[in-house]
């Protein structure tokens, strides 16, 4: 749905709708792009010239190496600049926030050093975020065996004569998604940093890439899953190339693909509580869904509220801003008094306590809010009352950034199961799963 008073020379479109714009060339931006590199002197030498070949105004193009501690100071060319931190490790998270740190352009374009760009590439990549500041693109990144070609040979011609198979679950998935278009909460996999780019005041808002990751590959997904939370508009732009020198991760010889997989898991299973990335039982450090219960409810639906959504979704948490002592619920650290501050993907705002009989039901309704496009539900009992509105971190993060809520479209669904309690529901009944709906509402 597009709002009426949305134009395409906003600055934002509705949900994920890039294409809205895709007929639009911006004046050409000041791009800074950042080259992250470690001890691979002809890798860089090849992007490095590579750079100095594209179409976009070599006056507004500022080239920064960020070196990852490497054993010889890069030889670099005169014009790029070189941003050196500490050999502590793999550390390409914290590279390229130090590239970031001392760019000036009003879009940033990160690169790997052994990722060498076709000459169109900075101009294709850079054009949306240059029209939409909520733009995350992500380019093609192709596969070729380099070994032996003159660093300065145009890589638009030795990469195809040259080239290794493409990842297929990648290729398949922007297939699948009209190049991100169709983007939801799990598209954050679908974000490569090597040939990725956003504008400078989102990246600023979104936060650097989280330094903690200390192995390959990971950061660029926990950034993404944040960025995505923060109102990112997500797209693929499939013509701006880039060639990696070399196979896929997952082809490489010599790599423990198990251990570096698992570590890689295990970090994000912490850091993003969506299916498909977080544990399955065990919490994640952020709420999935946050549930808030207003007013003073009586013990009996305090805990009946509570337990219900717990059970429902157990990687929710709920907060009230009362919570009677006698409720039973003192020995669960999800449960708080008067905190809405997390980073829960969605925001559930009761009307009254309520329970959840189908939990089936409830989670099937707010799946809606894990696309593009849908940014607040209103949730509706069989009986026709009100029983809350759920609203997703992205829509919130929207509205606050520009002052309106035109950016999501709201919707309202029947939740079969979902019920307004009482003020006395029947506790033996609930927790002996005994009784019908008489028994709480």
């Amino acid at each position: 749905m597009i709002p009426p008073e949305w134009n395409d020379r906003m600055p934002w479109v509705p949900g994920n709708r890039w294409d809205l714009v895709a007929h639009r060339q911006p004046h050409p931006p000041r791009v800074s792009v950042i080259v992250t590199h470690y001890a691979q002197p002809d890798e860089l030498a090849r992007t490095l010239a590579a750079l100095a070949r594209q179409d976009h105004p070599r006056e507004l193009l500022e080239i920064i190496v960020a070196d990852d501690g490497s054993p010889r100071v890069p030889v670099i060319p005169e014009g790029v600049r070189l941003v050196r931190q500490d050999d502590r490790g793999f550390r390409a998270a914290a590279a390229r926030n130090l590239g970031a740190s001392a760019a000036t352009g009003d879009v940033l374009c990160f690169l790997d050093a052994d990722t060498t760009p076709e000459p169109t590439y900075i101009r294709r990549l850079s054009r949306l975020p240059a029209l939409l500041p909520e733009a995350v693109t992500v380019g093609r990144r192709r596969h070729a065996d380099l070994s032996g070609i003159a660093t300065e040979a145009p890589i638009e011609a030795v990469g195809p004569e040259h080239e290794l198979t493409e990842p297929a679950w990648l290729r398949e998935a922007y297939e699948r998604s009209a190049d991100l278009l169709h983007a939801d909460d799990r598209s954050y996999r679908y974000v490569i940093s090597a040939v990725l780019a956003c504008s400078r005041s989102f990246f600023d808002e979104v936060g650097g890439f989280d330094e903690t990751f200390s192995s390959y590959g990971g950061e660029d997904w926990e950034w993404a899953h944040r960025a995505w939370q923060s109102g990112a508009v997500l797209a693929h732009v499939p013509d701006a190339v880039a060639w990696h020198d070399g196979p896929d991760w997952a082809d490489r010889d010599g790599v423990d693909r198990a251990d570096e997989g698992n570590r890689q898991s295990l970090l994000l299973s912490r850091r993003i509580p969506v299916d498909g990335s977080a544990a399955r039982g065990v919490l994640s450090r952020d709420a999935d869904l946050l549930v808030v219960v207003p007013g003073t409810p009586s013990p009996a639906a305090a805990f009946v509220c509570a337990d219900s959504f717990l059970a429902a979704s157990p990687r929710s948490a709920v907060t009230m801003d009362a919570i009677p002592p006698e409720a039973a619920l003192d020995g669960d650290p999800r449960i708080s008094i008067g905190s809405d501050d997390t980073d829960a993907r969605i925001v559930l705002r009761l009307e009254s306590p309520a329970v959840v009989l189908d939990p089936e039901a409830l989670r099937s309704a707010l799946s809606v809010l894990a696309e593009g496009d849908v940014g607040t539900l209103r949730l509706v009992s069989p009986g026709g009352s009100l029983v809350g509105v759920a609203r997703s971190r992205r829509a919130m993060s929207r509205e606050k950034r520009w002052g309106m809520a035109a950016g999501h479209a709201s919707a309202e669904v029947v939740v079969a199961g979902l019920h307004l309690l009482r003020a006395q529901p029947h506790v033996e009944a609930w927790v002996g799963r005994w009784g019908g709906v008489d028994r709480f509402v």
